[in-house]
């Protein structure tokens, strides 16, 4: 799951195809299918089970990629993300701070 996890992290959903997930996890196409159903699936199996014990800022990414990506076209999306969102205690500040350090922009205070 967290070599999955890494490889959304890194190339964003829509940017990763079943045979990059294939490459990291090394779980044949057929197992993978058999498995989560889909990479939706798997994408949403990620988002619950990242080890954020390694890299606290997992759970932040693969966060703001279904928000991103998938939540404004899909309310099952929408709707995990709240849950994760509130089961860990994840508040806007944290997102949008994650949000610009993932873009190259961290910020330490308020608007200038």
């Amino acid at each position: 799951m967290d070599a999955a996890a890494e490889v959304f992290r890194q190339r964003g959903y829509a940017a990763t195809s079943v045979d990059n997930l294939v490459e990291a996890t090394g779980v044949h196409r057929g197992s993978l299918y058999g498995a989560f159903g889909s990479k939706h699936g798997l994408f949403m199996r990620a988002l619950d089970a990242v080890d954020t014990t390694r890299d606290p800022a997992s759970r932040l990414d693969l966060a703001l990629i279904g928000l991103l990506e998938l939540a404004p076209g899909d309310p099952h999306v929408r709707e995990r993300i709240a849950g994760v969102l509130e089961a860990h205690d994840i508040t806007e500040e944290q997102l949008g701070r994650r949000l610009l350090t993932r873009a190259g922009l961290p910020r330490s205070g308020g608007p200038t």
